[in-house]
């Protein structure tokens, strides 16, 4: 039996049970598609990682993602966590600031800034596509969006590696107070392909800039407590639109505190219309999983 490094995280947290829980398998080689399946649905966490070596040129290390359902092409907490868990390992270092982290959605960037418990790490995510803008009396959002007053910017379906319904509430303290309808929520996300939908406000808080809250209505149903693949989605859509909070493209989300978290995401939105979505990352267990 191997013994494999085994690590798990808080990401988009300064403090351990703010942010979102990552599992990552640091030695994983060896591990075929059902046993690392196996292992994420034992973990029991939104997402497990297993981290392999690099097979593209200049590559930092290879990933591969897991659900406790399924494998996951792309999604910001695990690869930000991930990109923590090799940097305190040793596996890799940043070269020029960058660590290139390869898996199914290809190679993608992820940008180091500062050192120990101030690091900051963001992936640059892939490129957004808007499918739909609808209206906020369509049927099809009518009961999923109840109860969330709707703010200046319509519904609109994009498409960032996973599929979300953005909708734009007129006030966070509403936001914060909403009950998600989840039997019309499941039904919007099955009827869409959409994960759910994606609801956010202005905040006039000093720390933050948007409050977000992330209703998964399929395969499952559970809000999500940071999502930082659903977050660069929703930067797209305000950069599409003009409407990014903050200076110089980059702004602070609050997400989680609804499910008991406290999340801080950090977007950026650059001169290429690129979006980097990170924050900092806590260790929270280091040991060894025998499997």
């Amino acid at each position: 039996m191997t013994a494999r490094r085994y690590l798990q995280l808080d990401v988009f947290a300064d403090r351990p049970g703010a942010g979102n829980p990552l599992a990552v398998v640091l030695d994983a080689q060896g591990l075929d598609a059902a046993t690392m399946q196996a292992i994420a649905r034992w973990t029991r966490l939104p997402e497990t990682t297993f981290v392999f070596p690099a097979t593209e040129p200049g590559a930092s290390y290879r990933l591969r993602i897991f659900s406790p359902r399924h494998e996951v092409p792309f999604a910001g907490h695990p690869s930000v966590g991930t990109a923590h868990a090799v940097l305190e390992a040793g596996l890799a270092a940043p070269r020029d600031g960058l660590l290139l982290q390869e898996g199914v959605a290809g190679v993608l960037p992820l940008r180091v800034d500062g050192s120990g418990r101030r690091r900051t790490i963001a992936v640059r995510t892939p490129r957004a596509q808007v499918l739909e803008v609808a209206s906020t009396d369509d049927p099809r959002l009518r009961e999923a969006l109840r109860g969330l007053p709707a703010g200046a910017l319509p519904p609109a379906l994009v498409d960032g590696g996973r599929r979300w319904w953005l909708a734009h509430v007129a006030d966070e303290a509403a936001l914060r107070a909403a009950t998600p309808d989840w039997a019309a929520i499941a039904a919007l996300a099955q009827a869409t392909g959409s994960m759910g939908v994606c609801a956010f406000a202005r905040s006039d808080d000093p720390v933050y800039y948007l409050a977000v809250r992330a209703f998964v209505g399929a395969p499952a149903q559970f809000e999500d407590a940071a999502s930082g693949a659903a977050n660069a989605t929703l930067a797209a859509w305000l950069a599409a639109r003009g409407a990014l909070p903050g200076a110089g493209g980059f702004y602070r989300v609050s997400q989680g505190r609804e499910v008991g978290h406290d999340a801080i995401i950090e977007l950026t939105v650059d001169a290429a219309g690129d979006v980097w979505s990170g924050g900092r990352v806590c260790s929270v267990i280091s040991g060894q999983l025998a499997w």
